[in-house]
């Protein structure tokens, strides 16, 4: 990476970043801004960015930096890792914009976002537009059948542009937005998405086996695709830094086992560390893709090579099979 990319990931706002991730502000002022820690759980902020300085600072832990500092934190990845994801998912102002390969895409439905400016949300439609559902099924290879009743197209603006993303919704009002590109964002509040509760669902659901639990709604809906019926409840954290929250949820209904399938890095690892510290019996499902990034990563290739292997083989079913992978 060149210096003047690296001076620019610097520059990007704290702020804006932290609002992607749905974590907002208790105080704010014209020259910082104070926040409840999004490292752990607390009651009381102890957590300041300066704003004209662009650098953080937690009080209780004595430990600040920049913005490259924070995501090492938060996603508890390398100095590398940060900086690619800063790269890919941060937006700049109009003198820096992240690059996108995809120039087939409309410049409608890219969302290169300002920085300090939020996403305001403007309609929540039942359907997704075609380049979407196209993501959905040739990229990502998720059963848009089973996955649709979970998701929704969400319409927002940034200044005067308009932007559609796919949604994912957590019980606080809060969305998880893909589009097809590299877009990653959130519209806040920020929350978990329990899916398969009692309440949720009319097929019977076995609460004595352990609950699913993802790191991103993008897994969950691959988990979806690969199995003909789930009886599990499942518990999508949307980010690893939710794994409090998820222990929190998961202690106030007595549950006592996980199911893990999060992703295979450094974070994934620390998350699952982190429900085994707390108490729960954990399978960590990550062995049955370790040759993968995740767990949709893994279920895409399967796909991939099932729809090679039937077109060698004329005299099979067009129908693909689902991909299964076997879980008790």
């Amino acid at each position: 990476m060149k210096a003047e990319d690296l001076s620019l990931i610097k520059r990007y706002s704290i702020v804006e970043y932290l609002e992607r991730k749905g974590i907002n502000p208790v105080r704010r002022t014209p020259s910082y801004v104070m926040y409840r820690s999004p490292l752990r759980a607390e009651t009381h902020p102890s957590f300041k960015v300066d704003i004209q300085k662009n650098l953080w600072i937690d009080y209780t832990e004595g430990r600040g930096g920049s913005i490259i500092d924070l995501c090492i934190r938060l996603e508890g990845c390398t100095l590398p890792e940060a900086i690619r994801h800063l790269g890919q998912t941060a937006s700049f102002d109009t003198a820096y914009c992240p690059h996108n390969t995809d120039n087939s895409m409309p410049e409608s439905h890219k969302p290169v976002v300002p920085v300090n400016e939020a996403r305001k949300l403007i309609g929540i439609s039942d359907t997704l537009p075609p380049h979407l559902q196209k993501y959905l099924t040739k990229e990502r290879c998720i059963d848009l059948e089973k996955a649709m009743p979970f998701l929704k197209c969400i319409s927002y603006k940034v200044r005067r542009q308009r932007y559609q993303a796919i949604g994912f919704a957590n019980p606080s009002g809060g969305y998880e937005l893909r589009d097809n590109g590299t877009f990653k964002g959130t519209i806040a509040p920020k929350d978990i998405t329990p899916v398969f509760t009692d309440k949720q669902t009319e097929h019977a659901i076995d609460n004595t086996l352990p609950v699913c639990v993802f790191e991103g709604f993008m897994d969950f809906l691959s988990f979806l695709s690969m199995k003909e019926e789930v009886t599990n409840q499942c518990l999508v954290m949307n980010s690893v830094s939710n794994v409090t929250r998820s222990v929190h949820y998961l202690n106030e209904r007595n549950i006592t086992s996980v199911r893990a399938f999060l992703d295979n890095d450094d974070a994934g690892r620390k998350a699952v560390q982190e429900f085994v510290n707390t108490g729960f019996k954990v399978e960590d499902m990550a062995v049955y893709y370790g040759d993968f990034k995740d767990l949709n990563d893994f279920h895409v290739r399967r796909v991939r090579e099932q729809r090679e292997e039937l077109e060698k083989t004329p005299n099979i079913s067009n129908k693909i099979k689902q991909v299964k992978l076997k879980i008790r």
